[in-house]
């Protein structure tokens, strides 16, 4: 069965539920990534778990733009994964806080 992919989000479609010890991580990305799912993991297990979101286009009023959203993340340091064996960074998600980061070589975002 082919899976459905999501069409854009709009403003306030994303609910995160922080506190604690518990934070999010917005990943931005280039329009190139759209609909590709990237993982993330606890940086010092890289055999662990992976936990995947999908790349999506986001609106806000008239600015497009492409990230995918880990929401109820460990406060703690992630590797994000390039491909299954290939690490493309890490971020480090504190609790309470939505942490931002881009795609690494992306070049700087317009601002909206």
């Amino acid at each position: 069965m082919a899976e459905t992919i999501p069409g854009p989000s709009r403003a306030g479609s994303v609910v995160l539920d922080l506190g604690a010890g518990v934070g999010a991580l917005v990943l931005h990305t280039p329009e190139s990534l759209n609909g590709r799912e990237i993982d993330v993991s606890p940086h010092d297990i890289p055999a662990g778990s992976r936990t995947h979101s999908r790349v999506r286009e986001r609106r806000v009023g008239h600015c497009v733009q492409y990230a995918a959203v880990y929401p109820g993340l460990a406060a703690g340091r992630y590797t994000i994964w390039r491909d299954a064996m290939t690490s493309a960074g890490i971020v480090t998600v504190n609790g309470g806080e939505v942490t931002s980061c881009h795609w690494p070589q992306l070049p700087a975002l317009m601002q909206c």
